[in-house]
């Protein structure tokens, strides 16, 4: 991509007399727009080129993100914030200005226009602080991952949506990136991706919504229909409860997309919302299209989809499945051209190009993929959360990492860290305890055999100096030991396994706790 030259924005410091001045800061080279261009329902109403045209900043603290909102002509001059690094409750606070209208506990879109979010570098995180998108349009986020936002318990953020739309919204592409809780309503999370209360022309594309009660929703209640124009194409959603999507009332666009592990019920159509369902494959599932829990009915076109291992209900008052032979019950016709991988295919493409740091790769359409690389961090910058360098990681496992299905949970944590993070396969984030010991562990919503682990440390931690692996649905003990890397156990069926850290020099971190069946 062209580089351009040098810019500036504005950062915030406080006067003597507690006032909010402006003074010029250099910024480093920063390219100039998001990768690609929106497509899908994004695409329509005029288009979305979000901060396209205008000047490029970067960010690396939820507080500069809002500071470069801020530090605009006006609430729609073009900008495009390239953002690194982790953005938390610690470095997110609110800054005022003609141009913005921010919040400490989220990062805030609202009544503004023409903005691109993009992580570049070695990634952006925004670690339990939801993107909330309010009374806006035009808008781009690319490249990023939101994980662990909550809306009960500590710290909350964004009612529990990773990324969330309300109150007039136009014209959203939201794209490569990966969206993931650590569990349901009751841990305290809400939806990955909701949209309610007149949210228009959005696309959600090459995306991961992982490890969720709640996939999302188009539309918080029966009578919050006129939410319209939704596309979601080339998306994994893996191991979610329900709602990918839930749709009251309006046309969704839904084609190419993997689904892996929905566990009560898929795409909801309810309310007499019309969804066009082409070339999707879905894998290990249950109840994958229909209308379910309500008696207001939706509808769907289909074609094309895959069901491999799929389950089906039976039919009821408030539970009409599609399956297990899926017919169309109405058509919908699409205003834009789309290019249409063969279902059978869906899978090995989805799983090349979804996500963040996945290179932004697109399907071109027969198969195969096309795009840049994925980016590292500069090699000359450290980490100082990644591993050792000087410890080799332990060999990889063969066969299927089972944690990046499951859910995760623990003794109580170090500030900053989360349960997340052990299974959510990067090395540069990890979960620490409040002290010398205590533990983590991966669970699942039916019984898993596993019969080995791999705990992956970053650096930085004290060393482990004494473990126990548990079956943490009996206590049973299945290892002891020292030290980190692969363990090896008797193959177990559970429910829940944790590895518990009995003695340590300091606080370990755990980065990745991979569990495996052979």
């Amino acid at each position: 991509m062209k580089r351009t030259a040098k810019r500036a924005w504005a950062a915030l410091a406080t006067g003597a007399a507690g006032a909010a001045i402006v003074i010029a800061l250099p910024l480093p080279q920063a390219s100039a727009a998001a990768v690609g261009t929106a497509d899908g329902y994004a695409s329509s109403n005029g288009g979305t080129t979000g901060g396209n045209g205008g000047t490029t900043v970067r960010a690396t603290t939820g507080t500069q993100i809002h500071q470069a909102l801020c530090s605009r002509a006006s609430s729609s001059t073009p900008i495009t914030i390239e953002v690194s690094g982790t953005i938390n409750h610690g470095n997110t606070t609110k800054v005022s200005g003609d141009s913005c209208n921010t919040a400490a506990d989220k990062i805030e879109l609202k009544e503004i226009s023409n903005v691109t979010i993009i992580g570049v570098g070695g990634g952006a995180v925004f670690d339990q602080l939801g993107i909330h998108i309010r009374d806006s349009r035009n808008i781009i986020i690319q490249n990023v991952t939101v994980r662990n936002v909550k809306k009960s318990g500590s710290p909350t953020s964004n009612g529990g949506d990773a990324i969330g739309m309300e109150s007039t919204v136009r014209n959203v592409w939201v794209d490569h990136v990966t969206l993931e809780a650590s569990g349901g309503e009751s841990e305290g999370f809400d939806g990955l991706f909701d949209m309610k209360d007149d949210t228009q022309y959005v696309t959600l594309s090459y995306s991961i919504l992982r490890n969720s009660g709640r996939g999302g929703l188009i539309g918080s209640s029966e009578s919050d229909t006129g939410n319209s124009f939704i596309t979601f194409h080339h998306n994994r959603y893996e191991n979610i409860d329900s709602r990918t999507p839930l749709l009251r009332g309006g046309i969704a666009h839904i084609y190419n997309n993997y689904y892996y592990q929905l566990h009560e019920s898929g795409i909801n159509s309810r309310a007499g919302a019309r969804a066009k369902v082409e070339n999707n494959y879905f894998e290990d599932s249950k109840d994958v299209l229909g209308t379910f829990y309500t008696d207001a009915a939706g509808y769907w076109q289909v074609a094309g989809n895959v069901l491999d291992n799929v389950t089906w209900s039976s039919p009821g008052t408030d539970n009409k499945p599609a399956g297990p032979n899926l017919t169309s019950t109405t058509s919908v016709s699409v205003p834009y051209s789309y290019r249409l991988d063969g279902g059978s295919c869906v899978p090995g493409v989805v799983r090349q190009t979804a996500g963040a740091n996945t290179g932004i790769r697109t399907s071109n359409g027969s198969c195969s993929t096309t795009g840049p690389q994925p980016t590292t961090p500069n090699p000359t910058t450290p980490n100082p959360t990644t591993p050792n360098p000087t410890t080799p990681p332990p060999t990889q496992p063969s066969g299927t990492n089972l944690s990046l299905t499951g859910g995760a949970d623990g003794s109580s944590k170090a500030s900053g860290t989360s349960y997340g993070n052990v299974k959510d396969g990067n090395l540069s984030t990890y979960w620490s305890p409040s002290s010398a010991t205590g533990s983590i562990s991966i669970k699942w919503s039916a019984a898993t055999t596993v019969s080995r682990i791999t705990i992956r440390e970053a650096s930085g931690g004290g060393s482990i100096t004494a473990y126990r692996v548990l079956n943490a649905d009996t206590g049973a003990v299945l290892k002891t030991g020292s030290g980190s890397g692969a363990i090896s156990f008797a193959a177990t069926s559970l429910k829940k396994v944790t590895f518990e850290i009995t003695g340590a020099s300091s606080a370990p971190r755990i980065a990745e706790f991979e569990t495996y069946a052979s």
